[in-house]
């Protein structure tokens, strides 16, 4: 039946006023890699979707990276039977680079009994992040991307790499922070700017980083960490359809060269407890140090103590562990230090209001609302348990790297099976059919074989 006052239906009406040719709306829903998978629908249906739950095939969201259901898991031998469905409200949005006026929702499933559909990803913050709330603590939470452009008219992948001005040959050396590489890809981000406006994704700064080509995008804090993570999911969505329009593919691999910097996905996250104070402040800030407390220390220690095995979600594929090596600076240690880039929970320079901590372990391939999921159970745990993080890393402090979380896929999915601490948070169901989903994938991906094969072992053994 449908509600009275239904702000769906608001929402449409106002989008409809401004977008009044819109055809079509794609309705969305973020898979288990943080992928918007979904249907289109057509202007006649608009409201009854609006107006009343639909079906749609519950596997989708456990699909794996090629799209398919691997055995053991929903949709695969069980007769692919349908979640119930209803659109996020204000999720509601034009898409701005479609050759013909379109919109696009995001939807959420449910079990039939109308609770939560136990594999849906915003579901699963919710629920990673209710014993937060339930201390009257609320998250305020941004992330960062980093990506690559790559030139889309090349066979081989291939960074846009920036030009020395007058003689063409490619700029030697990574040139971070350069402001002409940004210069030289202005129309591409007018464009991804542009259409962050049209669809309320509160971009923010944006950076070259360190390699050829290789760009980060930051969004601003919002305090609802679903909601920062449906703005990172449409800010890839935004990044790649820029792209395509101006001749590169964005690429979000976590190391797609391996000379070259990885990609990350950075998250920012700070508490507010009941009465709007940083719940990890003293209270005075201080000149030489952020003035946090032992709650921010408890916080760390947590995040620190869960980390090994919640590797498997920040590193969630095979090409994940390239980028954790030592020797490319990844933040491979459960270390933790103040305005120091080379450790795995990092403490910038910030004021009493805005005290936050930074954490760097994430590709940018990582779904990033299992990335908060882990990050804010990691947080609980250690505020209840009192965690102590251990030595800080001092401010400049030269470290050796050592790899202490897993670096191999399959040590990783050992660890996250084995977890005692992570299913209190995002469930047992849920985390065996993680489990199940990214084993099923490192079999395939282990069992193929790759020109590498032959290169090594043809012609020797």
């Amino acid at each position: 039946m449908a509600k009275k006052n239904n702000p769906l239906k608001s929402e449409l009406r106002r989008l409809l006023k401004t977008y009044p040719d819109s055809a079509f709306m794609e309705i969305l829903v973020p898979d288990v890699h943080g992928v918007l998978r979904g249907k289109r629908i057509r202007a006649k249906d608009f409201e009854k979707y609006c107006d009343e739950p639909f079906p749609f095939c519950g596997s989708t969201v456990m699909l794996n990276v090629l799209g398919e259901s691997d055995e053991g898991l929903p949709g695969y031998d069980d007769g692919d039977p349908d979640a119930m469905c209803k659109l996020v409200p204000g999720s509601l949005a034009p898409v701005p680079w479609s050759g013909r006026p379109m919109a696009q929702a995001l939807f959420r499933m449910f079990e039939n009994d109308g609770s939560p559909y136990f594999l849906d990803h915003r579901a699963i913050v919710e629920r990673a992040t209710a014993p937060l709330r339930k201390m009257g603590i609320k998250i305020v939470m941004a992330t960062e991307l980093e990506f690559y452009l790559l030139d889309a008219k090349t066979d081989k992948p291939t960074p846009r790499a920036p030009r020395v001005p007058g003689i063409g040959r490619p700029q030697p050396g990574v040139q971070v922070y350069h402001p002409d590489d940004l210069n030289e890809v202005q129309p591409f981000l007018d464009d991804v700017y542009d259409y962050c406006d049209a669809q309320n994704i509160p971009a923010d700064t944006v950076i070259s980083e360190y390699a050829p080509g290789q760009f980060e995008i930051n969004l601003l804090h919002v305090d609802d960490p679903v909601l920062a993570c449906d703005h990172a999911v449409l800010l890839k969505r935004v990044i790649k359809a820029a792209a395509l329009k101006h001749g590169f593919v964005a690429c979000f691999m976590a190391k797609p060269f391996a000379d070259d910097s990885g990609n990350g996905l950075h998250i920012h996250m700070s508490l507010v407890d009941k009465h709007g104070k940083n719940y990890f402040s003293q209270g005075k800030d201080k000149l030489a140090a952020p003035p946090f407390s032992a709650r921010l220390r408890y916080a760390v220690g947590g995040l620190l103590k869960t980390m090994p095995e919640c590797t498997a979600i920040f590193a969630p594929n095979a090409n994940s562990y390239r980028r954790l090596l030592p020797e490319n600076f990844a933040p491979v240690d459960p270390n933790w230090g103040v305005n120091h880039r080379c450790v795995a929970i990092r403490i910038p320079q910030a004021d009493s209001k805005n005290l936050r901590f930074e954490h760097r372990v994430a590709g940018a391939d990582a779904n990033p609302y299992l990335v908060t999921a882990a990050i804010a159970a990691g947080v609980h745990y250690g505020l209840k348990n009192k965690c102590d993080p251990g030595r800080m890393i001092t401010e400049g402090e030269r470290i050796t790297l050592k790899t202490r979380i897993p670096d191999r896929w399959d040590a990783a999915l050992d660890k996250f099976s084995r977890s005692k601490i992570l299913p209190e948070y995002l469930g047992d169901e849920y985390c065996k059919c993680y489990a199940m989903n990214r084993r099923a994938e490192e079999r395939k991906y282990h069992n193929t074989i790759s020109p590498l094969d032959f290169d090594w072992y043809l012609r020797s053994v």
